[in-house]
């Protein structure tokens, strides 16, 4: 009679069974559950049948598979609404423990702007419980995006053009910058890697980097650069996701292991933003809701927050609560992160999603 073992966690409703080949997890001690099975192996079959077993009810875990949060804890408006921090959360320690104690992961937007301190990175991973998930934002050099000069570290810096160094925003595209910036940024998250709460990292290209060719060899590029770090993907022009082109792209993800982000943002009839498309090209589904707000989305010159300045109605989330159980269906673990970070409206959007996935 073998031995086989299941991880899951005690406290979720919203369960999978986690595949393991080894009897070892640095998290969960795990408990022995007696079935014959031919291989070491347990299949979703074999987990039905452990489960429907009363004596074996007592040996499984549950493990969350279905994690929601929002795209920042730190975003201004949040904390200056005074709406979900207690007066006495007035440190960014305290901010963090106390977000950790409502959500289970979170999206680090800060990474865009600036490679972060390693000291910061090893303090987000003492404070936050030991199952919590970190997913950090590329930093912009790495995605396209124009970035300032002083936001690099020094010993980079040093190597722009004189030229540049004074400019406001630069574009890095000599290779050798790039794979500095790279090898700064990846050590950056050694902690969280450490620490077992690295999600992926969240590639969000520009709007003007349209489907073509060229294009794709700079994605496979940025993946050499991550070193097999896992990345997600987020497309900002439509061109990536018409019919006609939607499903070589999605193939192109799912053949180079990169995670396609489901994006829901305002539409306008035309390439301007992508179209929702719910689906996954790993084993984890991954869904960033920007908010729908039409009038500022493509506006210029106004606080970028002020795009973001929309709460989905209870109707909206009952939708993507409907969409995110269909994809937790086939993926392994599915991701819903909120980004319409405008005063409370990401986290009281998280709460509500929350919420509808507890009543099933």
């Amino acid at each position: 009679m073998r031995k086989v073992f299941v991880l899951m966690h005690r406290q979720s409703k919203w369960h999978r069974l986690l595949i393991m080949k080894k009897a070892y997890h640095p998290k969960v001690k795990l408990s022995r559950c007696p079935l014959s099975v031919s291989a070491g192996v347990l299949t979703i079959s074999t987990a039905v049948r452990l489960l429907k077993m009363q004596f074996c009810r007592k040996y499984v875990y549950y493990i969350p598979m279905i994690r929601i949060g929002t795209c920042s804890w730190t975003e201004k408006t949040l904390i200056q609404s005074g709406e979900f921090y207690p007066r006495d959360a007035r440190t960014a320690e305290a901010r963090l423990r106390y977000y950790a104690g409502h959500f289970d992961t979170v999206e680090v937007d800060s990474t865009y702007y600036a490679i972060p301190a390693l000291q910061t990175t090893s303090l987000w991973a003492e404070r936050t419980p030991q199952d919590f998930i970190f997913h950090i934002k590329a930093y912009g050099a790495l995605t396209g995006h124009g970035i300032a000069p002083g936001t690099l570290p020094e010993g980079i810096r040093s190597h722009l053009p004189e030229k540049d160094r004074a400019e406001k925003h630069v574009y890095i595209k000599e290779r050798s910058l790039r794979e500095s910036i790279a090898e700064r940024f990846r050590d950056a998250l050694l902690p969280l890697q450490k620490a077992n709460k690295l999600g992926l990292i969240v590639f969000q290209f520009p709007p003007w980097f349209h489907c073509r060719t060229a294009n794709m060899d700079f994605i496979l590029q940025a993946r050499e650069l991550m070193k097999g770090l896992p990345m997600a993907i987020e497309f900002r022009h439509g061109s990536w996701l018409t019919p006609e082109k939607r499903e070589s792209v999605l193939h192109f993800l799912r053949e180079n292991r990169l995670t396609y982000i489901s994006t829901d943002e305002p539409q306008y009839g035309s390439l301007a933003t992508v179209p929702f498309l719910a689906e996954h090209t790993t084993q984890t589904a991954y869904f960033r809701f920007h908010g729908r707000n039409k009038e500022n989305w493509l506006k210029k010159g106004i606080e970028t927050s002020l795009r973001y300045a929309y709460l989905y109605s209870d109707g909206e989330i009952k939708e993507f609560k409907k969409v995110i159980k269909h994809m937790d269906s086939s993926a392994q673990i599915t991701y819903a992160m909120f980004n319409n970070c405008y005063g409370n409206f990401a986290v009281r959007n998280a709460m509500k999603l929350k919420g509808e996935l507890a009543r099933g």
